[in-house]
């Protein structure tokens, strides 16, 4: 663990770096706390990891409808598989991770001192990094996240990682590597982020418990920052911007297409090949996106969902195939509580397919994929036979 002191506006910051799976770092927390008295404790915690940790909020309470409605499947997914990847490794040495936090909470409680969660929301820097990220960048994440955070390590090479880093920042500094885009949003926004927050609080001495990862780029930001415009900043950290997409006005354009290749075709070729284009359009779209939710291994009554929605979800871009697909799967197998509860046994890939609340999530996301496919190759070929 490592533990600096700064003065800055008058105010005593006392910085506490740890390991997140280290009994060590759960004991010096607490002594520090326990000797320097401050007025504030802050943690690195945002109100959902905090939650997590605490176990007050379990997955028993996810809504599957809402995250298929809203969009959501992507950050679901990471979120979950980072939340069981920590309790794998926790389980395997023994100490919960975020134990340090989770003591420096008590302690203050027990203390009577003052609690600050001073991270941001893991959900605004996941929103945030995937809007900055280009469409090759972030089928290169979804894979690495899938295929990536799950490889079999030796028990050395998990401790050397750790020695330095929490687990979270380990992942995020990963990803940062990866696609560099994002860093910023990732790594240097939370260290700023987490200095604002410091700032912010009006105790003439705290404790600051966080990451040993975040201790460079949290000292580095103290002294950079003034008290001067503190909440703004910090505002300005939390909105998710809203990034012209492009592959929206890709989506207004493809039903134009094909409705101009549909009437073009008619005046000039007949009934018989306006047929023929709807045809293609059908089977080639349909098709695709009843494999992919075949893949997914979804209810027979989906698979023929995902197959009639798609040749009209591609010609909508405001709806997607999957949701309907999805919202069959929630009818015809709508998850046990024993799906829900085992959310926290999700450690890999093939566990996604296994678990009937995932497994809705790869239905839609898969059914989705395959008509997208199944539009990218249809539009070209209906094209050809003009």
């Amino acid at each position: 663990m490592t533990k600096e002191k700064l003065e800055i506006n008058g105010k005593e910051i006392i910085l506490v770096g740890t390991v997140h799976i280290s009994k060590e770092s759960v004991d010096e927390v607490r002594e520090i706390i326990e000797k320097e008295k401050p007025d504030v404790v802050g943690v690195e915690l945002c109100q959902g990891r905090f939650e997590a940790l605490k176990n007050l909020k379990k997955w028993e309470d996810t809504n599957i409808l809402d995250i298929i409605k809203q969009g959501k499947i992507f950050l679901f997914l990471i979120n979950l598989l980072l939340s069981n990847y920590q309790k794998k490794l926790g389980d395997k040495f023994g100490v919960k991770p975020g134990s340090e936090f989770i003591e420096a909470i008590n302690v203050a409680e027990k203390e009577n001192i003052k609690i600050a969660l001073i991270d941001r929301d893991i959900q605004t820097t996941l929103k945030r990094a995937w809007n900055k990220m280009k469409l090759k960048e972030k089928l290169k994440l979804m894979f690495g996240v899938f295929l990536g955070f799950f490889e079999e390590e030796e028990e050395e090479d998990i401790i050397e990682k750790l020695q330095d880093k929490d687990i979270v920042n380990e992942l995020l500094n990963e990803l940062s590597k990866e696609i560099p885009s994002v860093k910023e949003t990732l790594i240097d926004e939370r260290d700023k982020y987490i200095a604002l927050k410091i700032l912010q609080s009006d105790a003439k001495k705290l404790v600051a418990v966080i990451g040993r990862g975040h201790m460079d780029g949290v000292k580095r930001a103290l002294s950079e920052l003034n008290k001067k415009g503190i909440k703004k900043e910090i505002k300005e950290l939390e909105l998710i911007p809203q990034k012209k997409n492009s592959l929206k006005y890709i989506g207004y354009l493809i039903p134009i297409l094909f409705f101009g290749i549909v009437i073009y075709g008619f005046f000039t070729k007949g009934i018989e090949f306006t047929m023929k284009v709807f045809f293609v359009w059908i089977m080639v779209n349909g098709t695709l996106s009843a494999l992919g939710a075949a893949l997914a291994l979804a209810h027979p009554v989906s698979i023929l969902v995902a197959f009639v929605a798609a040749p009209i979800t591609s010609l909508n871009p405001t709806i997607a195939a999957g949701w309907f697909a999805g919202l069959s799967e929630v009818k015809f197998r709508k998850p046990k509580i024993k799906d829900f509860e085992g959310l926290n046994s999700i450690n890999g890939f093939t566990d996604l397919w296994k678990n009937g609340v995932t497994r809705i999530i790869l239905v839609v996301a898969f059914s989705n994929i395959g008509s997208t496919i199944g539009t990218i190759y249809a539009i070209p070929y209906i094209i050809s036979l003009l």
